[in-house]
């Protein structure tokens, strides 16, 4: 078996299989054998037809009567059949699953596991998973499930790992570390499990090797790093202070000592690859002006690249105000720029001392004198190939230094291991004045009663609301009200108001345009999907609500929260709840912290690394199975990372390893 090769070559894939899979990033058979289950079935307790009570059950039987139909609302059908066994029939049903209907064999027995529910006045099993009674090992009991890719369902996934079997013995090592056949036995139980602790123990194992790589990836980009050359910016004390004196507010400890490490960095030839994290609010623009500022004393120049138009322009106006009558020859670069071919002489020309701006300057035609610091707001919006062509801007043989910046605070343990020894500087304290969010947990059965009074009251002290919602269209298998729906309702109630919707689907420019006239207070309620979550800065929002709040993750609530609060005026978060369950432990604790650091934890070890990392970077991280809150395997991989790197033949012996990692120096590196 050829572990790198074709996943066209295992037996039961065949050319237009392999095409589906290849889709889905399953290319090699490598990544056939990682495409590991997301749970496991467990069939011992299966429960006769006329025992059935509500909630999830597994049941075992023949099904019949399997018919498809079309709603009346589009783009949704329903799967209906009968499942039988001796003590009686229940109905299932699915929806937009008509592959339902090719599935099953009217003779043959399976296993249905699902949520038996009242649906449309009566009880039917729900949208269960299945699996044919003669595939389960019935000494384990036990069934993997795999994540539906496209037309290759989870069983279909169960019958080419029957297929490969005997091919787990063939899987070659990949670490050094650990006794001979390790990965090889993980990966057998993981898909294999004769009990669910010899899976436990499988994913464990696995899970040491990822944190293994991400280690390995980020040690290597500190080495290469620092055979990197940069300019060096000198200090000026006395300058600075002018400076600081002049801004209209003080500093917070935290702002004048992450100032400080980049003033510090940027002295040395080494380049800076630092990131500044502060929560919503903290101050990450005027840390960044600090540095643009000394840099420009020195006579060389500044990128900064923001994601959007609207937020690039806003850093133009903040920016100029404060640096243009010290004399920095401050420029804004956008897509909407006139007169773009001279401003672009202008900059090439070295006139120029602080770009702001989005992709615009990125393009081939942007060119710098003398660019020596990049500050890239939001980093996580720019993929790795535009990061590396605006740090290529530089003078040729000099690598400029690199402040990136982020709004999402990183857990302590999520430094540690993604950015290894990356330079961190963490701004957690709020400038004053700020006053904290009030932030409650509402039901949405409340809303009219106790929440329109506090909208009317927000509107009549002029102020201005964001409403957001989950769903852009409505969806009838579902009770979640979309943004389109929810602007009108609110429309019917609160006549005269002016209120628009904001979500992903709509084009840039018009997202830009609805912001603008966000910002300047035309729009007093905006309906948004969590498209705001980053975005323009807006002091007289004041109120801001989250339908269906038990359905985001900690960090984006708190993300969300952040729109509202940025001026002097008392501020309110509702969280909207549905239905009847208790609100969950991440509501309460966003209802009784407004501290992100702490959030960040608490989410870290609620929902693992992908959902916040996620967010850093749209989920390029993809761990499959190890979380970084578990600190004994971090300590574990890390000291054997460094036993590695002390024997430099490693990188040559262990090439699978070396060309895996290249996709974490990546995640990981900002230069």
């Amino acid at each position: 078996m050829n572990w790198l090769g074709d996943v066209e070559t295992l037996k039961g894939v065949g050319p237009k299989r392999a095409e589906l899979l290849r889709k889905h990033g399953i290319r090699t058979v490598r990544d056939f054998f990682y495409n590991l289950p997301r749970d496991y079935e467990s069939y011992q307790a299966a429960t006769s037809i006329a025992e059935l009570r509500p909630g999830k059950v597994v049941i075992k039987g023949k099904i019949d009567s399997l018919s498809t139909r079309r709603a009346q609302r589009r783009n949704l059908s329903i799967t209906e059949g009968v499942i039988r066994d001796d003590t009686g029939a229940v109905r299932v049903i699915w929806f937009n699953q008509s592959y339902r209907i090719k599935q099953f064999s009217p003779e043959k027995e399976y296993y249905f596991t699902g949520n038996y529910e009242l649906k449309n006045g009566r009880y039917s099993l729900v949208s269960p998973s299945a699996a044919e009674i003669a595939e389960i090992d019935t000494s384990t009991g036990l069934s993997p499930v795999y994540v539906a890719h496209g037309a290759i369902k989870s069983y279909d996934f169960r019958r080419l790992m029957s297929n490969v079997r005997d091919k787990f013995a063939e899987i070659p090592d990949l670490l050094p570390t650990v006794r001979t056949g390790a990965r090889r036995d993980a990966l057998f139980y993981v898909h294999f499990p004769n009990s669910l602790e010899t899976a436990k123990n499988a994913r464990d194992y696995l899970a040491y090797e990822e944190l293994f790589e991400l280690i390995l990836a980020s040690k290597l980009n500190r080495q290469e790093n620092e055979k990197l050359r940069a300019m060096r910016i000198p200090f000026s004390a006395p300058k600075i202070r002018e400076f600081v004196a002049s801004l209209p507010f003080k500093l917070t400890g935290a702002q004048r000592l992450a100032a400080w490490e980049i003033f510090q960095n940027m002295e040395k030839d080494t380049p800076m690859n630092r990131l500044l994290q502060g929560d919503v609010g903290s101050g990450k623009t005027m840390v960044a002006a600090l540095a643009a500022y000394g840099v420009a004393l020195s006579g060389n120049q500044v990128a900064l690249l923001a994601p959007t138009a609207i937020l690039a322009t806003q850093h133009y106006e903040n920016l100029r105000e404060k640096l243009e009558k010290f004399g920095v020859k401050v420029a804004l670069l956008t897509g909407a720029t006139k007169g773009k071919a001279e401003l672009k002489k202008e900059i090439a020309s070295g006139k120029i001392n602080l770009v702001i701006g989005t992709h615009a300057i990125l393009t081939d035609d942007t060119n710098f004198a003398n660019l020596a610091l990049v500050i890239i707001d939001e980093q996580h919006r720019f993929g790795v190939g535009q990061r590396q062509k605006l740090l290529l801007k530089s003078p040729e043989g000099l690598a400029p230094h690199l402040l990136a910046m982020t709004a999402t605070p990183i857990p302590r343990s999520l430094q540690l291991t993604v950015f290894g020894d990356l330079d961190v500087s963490v701004l957690n304290e709020l400038p004053k004045g700020r006053q904290p969010i009030k932030t409650s947990i509402m039901t949405e059965v409340e809303t009219r009663e106790c929440l329109y009074p506090k909208i009317r009251e927000t509107l009549a002290m002029g102020q201005q609301a964001y409403w957001i919602c989950k769903a852009i269209d409505d969806d009838p298998r579902t009770e979640t009200t979309s943004v389109k729906s929810r602007c009108e309702k609110l429309k019917r109630d609160f006549p005269g108001v002016e209120i628009e919707f904001l979500h992903g689907r709509m084009k840039a420019i018009e997202k830009d345009m609805i912001m603008e006239r966000f910002a300047r207070g035309e729009i007093k309620i905006l309906v948004s999907t969590t498209v705001v979550e980053v975005g323009v800065d807006v002091p007289n929002s004041t109120l801001m609500i989250i339908e269906n709040a038990e359905s985001y993750g900690l960090a984006q609530l708190h993300q969300l929260r952040g729109r509202v609060g940025r001026g002097s005026a008392a501020s309110f978060c509702y969280l909207l709840t549905s239905g009847d369950l208790s609100p969950s432990r991440r509501l309460r604790e966003l209802e009784k912290s407004s501290d992100g650091f702490y959030l960040a934890e608490v989410d870290l070890k609620l929902r693992g690394p992908g959902e916040i990392y996620g967010a850093l970077q749209h989920g390029a991280l993809d761990l499959r199975i190890a979380t970084l809150s578990d600190t004994r395997l971090i300590h574990r991989a890390q000291a054997d990372v460094k036993k590695f790197l002390q024997d430099s033949e490693n990188m040559v012996k262990y090439k699978e390893l070396m060309t895996g990692i290249t996709k974490y120096q990546q995640i990981t590196t900002l230069n």
